[in-house]
């Protein structure tokens, strides 16, 4: 039987790779995002579920799972990816608005797309499933200024802790993808200078995207019995390990 993969945040970077990966794997794969446009533009023609909501809107989640559901009956793997970030500065320069908006995608889409998915997983025949999200290098360490997303990618950490030991209980294993310096547009600025811990702004290196897309796909061929509760795939030299 052929396995089925939901990607969020499928219209670009790191979703997009990784919606390609699993449609050239031969995977029936369903794309959600905000922007139709961009979703058809990752599948370029080949088949895949075009799911068009914001994970941040409980009812436009509750839409297209509730579409995937009659279309395909059962979801094998969510690749829980969606997220944004915001501007670097001091936490007293942070707008509340802009807090709320990364809140709003990174920690309660991440909670709507996993409980939609669990619930789904949970309840089909033959039961279980697996959820993959999408951490970050800033789960474990911040950048500079970064409040509003390293707050929200330990949230994600909790979330993944959480799930993968109340998942047992139904066959869904659940594991987190810490990525760091994946050249995306988002990354695009790591190659022109970033601001470093030592107040210093230097060039960072990055890595293809690819990579990480073949990384999330080793997660979901594993069995049920078998999960990797944290991966981290980075550009080798870039500022985390050691000292820089």
């Amino acid at each position: 039987m052929t396995r089925s993969i939901l990607i969020t945040g499928a219209g670009s970077g790191i979703g997009r790779a990784t919606a390609e990966a699993f449609l050239d794997a031969g995977w029936q794969v369903a794309l959600m995002g905000r922007r139709a446009e961009a979703l058809q533009d990752t599948a370029k023609g080949r088949p895949a579920l075009i799911l068009t909501g914001d994970v941040g809107n409980p009812a436009e989640v509750d839409t297209c799972f509730a579409t995937l559901r009659a279309e395909w009956g059962r979801l094998d793997v969510l690749f829980n990816n969606a997220g944004i970030s915001a501007p670097g500065k001091p936490i007293d320069e942070i707008a509340v608005e802009e807090w709320l908006a990364v809140c709003q995608t990174n920690i309660t889409g991440m909670f709507l797309t996993a409980r939609a998915a669990f619930g789904l997983m949970r309840h089909q025949t033959p039961q279980g499933g697996r959820i993959i999200n999408n951490g970050s290098i800033s789960a474990h360490v911040p950048r500079p200024g970064s409040v509003p997303y390293t707050m929200s990618k330990h949230a994600v950490t909790g979330l993944t802790r959480t799930l993968g030991l109340d998942g047992r209980a139904f066959n869904i294993a659940c594991g987190q993808i810490d990525i760091g310096n994946a050249l995306t547009d988002m990354a695009a600025k790591f190659t022109k200078g970033v601001p470093q811990a030592n107040g210093s702004v230097a060039v960072e290196p990055v890595m293809d995207v690819a990579h990480v897309a073949r990384a999330v796909l080793h997660m979901a061929d594993l069995p049920l019995d078998v999960n990797v509760p944290f991966m981290t795939v980075m550009a080798r030299d870039m500022p985390y390990i050691g000292r820089g």
